[in-house]
């Protein structure tokens, strides 16, 4: 497949790899050029050079902010904007992992600011006319000067085409993906050099984070990746009347530069301009959740980022925009999560501890009697609330406290809904605060479970259940009477599994290795006295040295576990 955009000399070859917009472009090189070698070199200095200076700035700002006190969540945010637009968009995809960073950071983080200082506009120029390899006044009969808003890897402009049309233009910052990669190559040096003060350290593996933040950062700067995102979530919600997503001028499109339609309205959250148009603010609420409960729920592809910025209302409909953080879950995820949604309905705290040891990965051994606990205890006090009162973002938080105590961590698709989760629940306490996501949640998926039943399907399937319980029980008194004449005859044998607690274990533990000792103490003193009635020599002190060296190291290992109790006593 080829494309050929409408000016001389930009032509380029395209195709669809798995099912991505594939670019190739043939650059022209200038006729003399510095040799391989010489040009490599000067690369690989200016690299050293720009290392040094960055790491500089990095070193300055976490001096000036004291960081050898701790890390604090509002000092961490602090940093992070101090270093600028890099930092902060790895701190609000950090913001993603209620399931690994403490609450307190997730929620400082969130308030990073989106709206960054924007690029110059003869940088905006720069990067559209290297994208297309030609000047833009050959497509765009304007493009405003000033931004409509500015984030840390892009920036978009209002622009209008030489065909009328009025469009919006994402244009991404100037050398960002070098700018990003070598940050991230610094952070990981950091994190290496980063003292332990503060606890931060000591709860994350920070260079995990680092891996994943940067997958994602790289997704998003993709703007072909995010083109492709707009037209599987126009095509999901193509039969939705009262959504809207802006048209994809894919013709104009590159990695660098994405070009919509452009669409007026407000905000969501703005009261006072959908008031003063009519909207029934209850309504609006109602419909923005009912829609993102079906992205979650039956699409299992949705919007991770619908803070007002994102979602506008004009002409009636809701506006969703910036594709760029998506959220995917598998089948196999939505189906968890829907019998984890039944499970704590009916109170069923067994069924709910198996669908999240299966939804999620574990780091570690897990304690299945402590989760089981808590869990307990979390639907005790949830379980005497009416539906209607349920906090549902109160109550995912502290879910996901408790896995990340137990050494669970959700996956990626999930800690982006945590997110969505959180800005939609900010939308609603501006524009309906009476509005419950968890009613409209339940009812969503009592009319797509009616909506999906078969009859035929349930009955085999209740019928099997109905003959393997059957067959079942005809083997039970055959098993009992085997069972009793094995007691009978004193051939029963019982089989036991004993899970200690962490402390127990600790005792046990130390109880064990003290008795070890004690043992290596007898012999050396046992041995090192038989030796001393020898005439071996080399002598010390009047004995055998080797009998002489054997007290010592018994004395020493009585010195080591005296001074390691005298510590430890309190403990």
């Amino acid at each position: 497949m080829r494309y050929e955009l409408p000016a001389a000399g930009m032509a380029f070859r395209a195709g669809f790899r798995c099912g991505h917009f594939h670019m190739e472009y043939k650059y022209l090189l200038p006729e003399r050029q510095p040799s391989h070698d010489r040009l490599g070199k000067t690369m690989e200095e200016k690299a050293k050079m720009d290392n040094r200076s960055r790491m500089r700035e990095i070193r300055e700002v976490l001096f000036r902010n004291h960081i050898t006190r701790g890390v604090t969540p509002e000092k961490l945010r602090v940093i992070l904007e101090e270093l600028g637009p890099t930092y902060i968009k790895l701190g609000q995809i950090m913001s993603l992992h209620s399931d690994i960073l403490p609450k307190a950071y997730c929620d400082e983080l969130i308030k990073l600011n989106y709206d960054v200082k924007p690029m110059p506009f003869s940088e905006v120029e720069e990067v559209i006319n290297r994208s297309y390899r030609e000047d833009w006044h050959k497509y765009f009969a304007s493009i405003e000067k000033d931004s409509l808003g500015s984030a840390s890897i892009a920036q978009v402009h209002r622009a209008k085409l030489l065909t009328g049309e009025d469009v919006v233009i994402k244009v991404q910052r100037k050398g960002i993906y070098d700018t990003m990669a070598r940050d991230i190559g610094l952070l990981h040096r950091l994190v290496r050099l980063m003292p332990s003060v503060g606890g931060f350290k000591n709860v994350v593996d920070l260079g995990m984070i680092l891996d994943e933040m940067w997958a994602v950062a790289q997704e998003e700067m993709d703007f072909l990746k995010e083109a492709a995102n707009i037209e599987e979530f126009t095509r999901n919600n193509s039969g939705i009347a009262y959504v809207r997503v802006p048209h994809l001028y894919r013709e104009y499109t590159t990695s660098r530069v994405l070009v919509m339609e452009y669409v007026g309205g407000c905000a969501i959250d703005d009261r006072d301009h959908l008031l003063s148009r009519g909207y029934d603010l209850n309504e609006v609420g109602r419909k923005f959740v009912n829609n993102y409960i079906k992205q979650v729920m039956e699409d299992g592809f949705f919007h991770a980022d619908p803070h007002p910025g994102n979602v506008k209302v004009h002409d009636g409909k809701i506006v969703w925009i910036d594709m760029g953080m998506m959220g995917r879950l598998s089948s196999r995820d939505k189906k968890l999560m829907e019998r984890a949604i039944r499970s704590i309905a009916v109170s069923d705290i067994a069924s709910l501890e198996s669908t999240i040891l299966e939804l999620c990965e574990t780091r570690g051994k897990v304690d299945e009697g402590r989760l089981y606990k808590e869990l307990r205890t979390l639907i005790e006090r949830y379980g005497k609330m009416s539906l209607g009162s349920i906090d549902i973002i109160d109550f995912f938080m502290q879910v996901l406290e408790i896995m990340k105590e137990n050494g669970l961590r959700l996956p990626h698709g999930m800690t982006m809904l945590a997110r969505g989760l959180n800005h939609m629940q900010g939308v609603l306490t501006e524009i309906s605060p009476d509005i419950n996501m968890i009613e409209i949640a339940a009812a969503r998926i009592r009319e797509t479970t009616f909506e999906q039943f078969d009859l035929k399907h349930e009955a085999k399937r209740t019928g099997r259940k109905l003959y393997t319980a059957a067959y079942k029980t005809v083997e039970i008194p055959p098993l009992v009477k085997s069972a009793l004449e094995e007691y009978l005859k004193g051939q029963a044998t019982v089989n036991m599994r004993l899970n200690t607690t962490k402390e127990m274990s600790d005792l046990l533990r130390r109880l064990i290795r003290n008795i070890v000792m004690g043992l290596w103490v007898m012999a050396l003193l046992i041995g090192s006295s038989i030796i001393c009635t020898t005439d071996m020599r080399p002598k010390m002190l009047g004995i055998p040295a080797l009998g002489f060296f054997g007290f010592m190291l018994a004395f020493a290992i009585c010195l080591y576990i005296f001074i390691r109790h005298w510590f430890t006593r309190n403990q």
